[in-house]
Parts: C-alpha cells; sequence; structure tokens
C-alpha cells in the first residue's frame, strides 16, 4: 500500500510539475538547440529532471516509511548531487573530467550511507563495505549513470525505459520484502510515467540531463540495495544488471562504434544509439521508443524468471542474453557496414 501510494503521488506530482518547469526553462533560456547529432528540429526546453527529482522526493517525504534513514537518504542525496551537476550541465556545459569527478562524489555518498556491492571477502573499511567492493560499487555506479545518460537521445526513450526497470524492481521489491526499495521504485515508476506524459514524440521538453544522470543513479542504487533472501551470491547479481539490460546494451553499441571510428566513445556525440539504428532501419520515432519500451519490458520479465532461477537455468539465461546481445552489435554495427559499403 505505501508503494501504491508513493506511486500516485509521484505520478500527480510530475504531471502537475512538468510544465511547471517547463516554462521556467524557457525563461531561462535553457533549451536545447536543433543540430546536425541530433534528432529533434526545433528549440526545446531542457530541465525536465527537475519535476522528476521533485516528484521523487517529495512522494517518498510524504508517506515514506522512517527506518533505514541513514541509506534512504544517502541514496537520496547521491541522486540530488547527481541531479544538481546534470542541470548545471545543461545550462553550461562541464568539463568530462568534472562531471566524472562529480559522478565519483555520488558513489562515494552512496559507499558513506552503507549502501554497497557485497561479493568480494575482505576486512571492512567503512560501515562493513570492503575495498573490493567499494570499487565494485564506484564501476556499477559509474557505468549505468552513463548508460542511462547515453539513452536519453530520442523522444520518450529514456522515460519508458526508466519506468519499465523501475517497474521491475517494484515487483522484485515486493516479492522479496524489501521495505526500503520498493517505495523508491515506485517513485521512480510514478515520476517517469508522469514525465512522460510531455516528452513523448513529439516531446514539448527534455529531462536533460538533470534527470538522466539521477534516473541513473538510483537505478543503480537500486540494483544494489536489493536482495534475494534464499538465492546464492552468483544468480542473483545477475537480477540488477539484466532489469537494465537494454541501457547497457545501447552504451557497448555506441561504445563500440566510436572506438572504431576512432573517436572518444564518451566526448563524441552521434546518432548511434539504438533508437537512431531502428529509425534508419525504417521505424518512425514512436516506433523506435515502443520498440525499446518493449526490450524493457522484455528485460524485465527475464530478470523476474532469473530470480527464481537455480544456478544451472539461471546461467542459461544469462549466456543466451549475451549472445543475443553480441548478434545484435554485429547485425547493427558490422553487418551494417558492410550493407553500406563501409566495412
Amino acid at each position: 500500500m505505501t508503494s501504491l501510494l508513493v506511486f500516485g503521488l509521484a505520478l500527480g506530482l510530475a504531471w502537475v510539475g512538468t510544465p511547471l518547469v517547463r516554462g521556467l526553462a524557457w525563461r531561462a533560456g535553457v533549451t536545447d538547440q536543433p543540430s546536425v547529432r541530433k534528432v529533434h528540429t526545433r528549440p526545446t526546453p531542457l530541465l525536465g529532471g527537475l519535476a522528476i527529482w521533485a516528484a521523487v522526493l517529495a512522494a517518498l517525504g510524504a508517506v515514506s516509511e522512517r527506518g533505514a534513514l541513514v541509506q534512504l537518504g544517502g541514496m537520496l542525496a547521491g541522486g540530488t548531487l547527481a541531479s544538481a551537476i546534470g542541470v548545471w550541465d545543461d545550462r553550461r556545459p562541464l568539463r568530462p573530467r568534472v562531471k566524472l569527478l562529480g559522478q565519483l562524489a555520488c558513489a562515494a555518498i552512496l559507499i558513506a550511507s552503507g549502501v554497497s556491492v557485497q561479493l568480494a571477502d575482505g576486512p571492512a573499511l567503512w560501515r562493513g563495505v570492503g575495498a573490493a567492493d567499494a570499487a565494485l560499487t564506484v564501476i556499477w555506479v559509474l557505468v549505468l549513470m552513463n548508460a542511462v545518460n547515453f539513452m536519453d537521445n530520442m523522444d520518450g526513450v529514456l522515460g519508458g525505459v526508466a519506468a519499465a526497470a523501475s517497474g521491475t524492481f517494484v515487483l522484485l521489491a515486493v516479492a522479496n520484502d524489501q521495505q526500503l526499495v520498493a517505495p523508491l521504485a515506485a517513485a521512480i515508476l510514478g515520476a517517469s510515467l508522469g514525465f512522460l506524459i510531455y516528452n513523448f514524440n513529439p516531446a514539448t521538453i527534455f529531462m536533460g540531463d538533470g534527470g538522466s544522470l539521477f534516473l541513473g543513479f538510483l537505478l543503480a542504487a537500486l540494483g544494489i540495495k536489493l536482495r534475494f533472501p534464499g538465492q546464492p551470491t552468483h544468480v542473483s547479481w545477475m537480477v540488477p544488471g539484466l532489469v537494465v539490460a537494454v541501457p547497457l546494451f545501447d552504451l557497448a553499441l555506441v561504445v563500440v562504434s566510436r572506438v572504431r571510428r576512432g573517436v572518444n566513445p564518451f566526448t563524441t556525440g552521434g546518432k548511434d544509439h539504438l533508437s537512431h539504428r531502428l529509425v534508419a532501419l525504417g521505424a518512425t520515432t514512436r516506433e523506435a521508443a515502443l520498440t525499446i519500451w518493449l526490450l524493457a519490458c522484455a528485460a524485465g520479465g527475464v530478470a523476474l524468471f532469473v530470480s527464481r532461477a537455480d544456478r544451472a537455468a539461471a546461467w542459461l539465461v544469462l549466456a543466451c542474453v549475451l549472445g543475443l546481445a553480441a548478434w545484435g552489435i554485429w547485425r547493427l554495427e558490422l553487418r551494417g557496414d558492410a550493407a553500406r559499403g563501409r566495412g
């Protein structure tokens, strides 16, 4: 019931708040201008991430449980820092090094609050977190923040993917009685859907880095915090990765594409994301977004299955997913070059 209330509040707050933020972005002149490497053809206000951030925090503050306040506070503090870094970058682009340092600070806040990967054995450094687990936590947070940030490249794509991932986290948390994860995931689900009303093609506002970095950080935190009682570690670690398999695939596709072209994958933009490839294959912008949403929902279904599977079945599913991902990169990137006479 708490998660349902949080979802409803976040949905309503994002629905009401997004037009207000849109007006603020127009008045402040914070807009995304059209360019060769972008899909939209007219200036579009940014800062939609502020509406998502406000909806999540307000919904949780209104009805959330008061237990585990340190960990919840750490997740929301890290998310707030991520959103602030993104909003600053939306207004005045930051150097990649500065953004990386900011993301590292977000991961440090998470670890300091006691939310960390728990895979490696070793002496504890802080709140029971060892050096190896801290390093894995930082890597996971950085990878997912950037993967989710990369997905914000076409109308509605990231909002739908974030909704699918957070919805899966809600189901997993409720099934495993995770009192902290379920309300936070429900808040992200509601805020993403409320914002998506205005962001689906033709979008009247973009979430910008202030939204994508915030969502990426919180999804990373949810993946770390979620636990599966009775499941061995070598199975349970697969589940969060499968939930966010679509952003991770898009990141891998873009990195492979840009490395092959001899450019920096993280500082060079371009129309080489999964959504752009689908449009190049003949889909409309809406069809590309809907296709990616379906893939994200399918990934969530696979994650739900693995969360209950035995070791052999889980590893078989993971092998199939990795095989499909490798085939997808080959089909979209390498074979695509050959079809265009470039390979």
